[in-house]
């Protein structure tokens, strides 16, 4: 449908929870569609509703070639952890180590209402917990180590993105606190 304007670090709308979808219309599948081409456009791996301004439980990712969307997902989580570089595109070219569970098994449905199931590993694993953070009001900077967790906040306000968010009106969200849910039952 068409690309839209991805929010930055900064704006309420990524740190505040989405809501539950309860209509599988059209508004819902243009919605997965301008996330789509947002995602392609930008380009990243996976964009959550709430990064275009939409607080909806809706994500859609593109790992290894494959395109797909999710919503409403619940996520289980191994206990197994891999530490790897995660970025994000509300955080430009800001990337760091993030610990995040090794497997992930996401439910939930497509834009039809259907139901459907979805198993990553590894990059997959990373890609389904990190939008569905974002789903959640958390941001993978708080999934970081406290001492990366600082140096990120030193380069995040330190970017030129950042301070033409805050000379916009945005106002900048300084302190975060980590999250721990790793294991099972996310």
């Amino acid at each position: 449908m068409a690309i839209q304007e991805i929010r930055l670090f900064g704006d309420p709308v990524l740190v505040t929870p989405a809501s539950p979808v309860v209509d599988f219309d059209k508004e819902l599948r243009n919605l997965v569609s301008d996330l789509i081409d947002t995602m392609l456009d930008a380009p990243g791996a996976g964009l959550a509703a709430p990064q275009i301004g939409v607080p909806l439980r809706v994500f859609t990712w593109c790992v290894d070639e494959e395109i797909g969307h999710l919503v409403n997902p619940q996520l289980t989580l191994s206990d197994e952890l891999q530490d790897g570089e995660e970025g994000c595109l509300s955080f430009p070219e800001v990337r760091y180590e993030t610990p995040r569970a090794m497997r992930a098994v996401a439910r939930g449905f497509n834009m039809h209402g259907e139901p459907i199931t979805v198993e990553g590993s590894e990059f997959m694993a990373r890609a389904l917990q990190h939008e569905t953070d974002h789903l959640d009001g958390i941001l993978f900077i708080e999934r970081m180590p406290k001492d990366s967790r600082k140096l990120a906040m030193k380069e995040i306000r330190d970017s030129e993105w950042f301070m033409s968010a805050s000379e916009t009106g945005i106002s900048p969200i300084i302190k975060v606190s980590p999250h721990q849910t790793f294991g099972k039952g996310h």
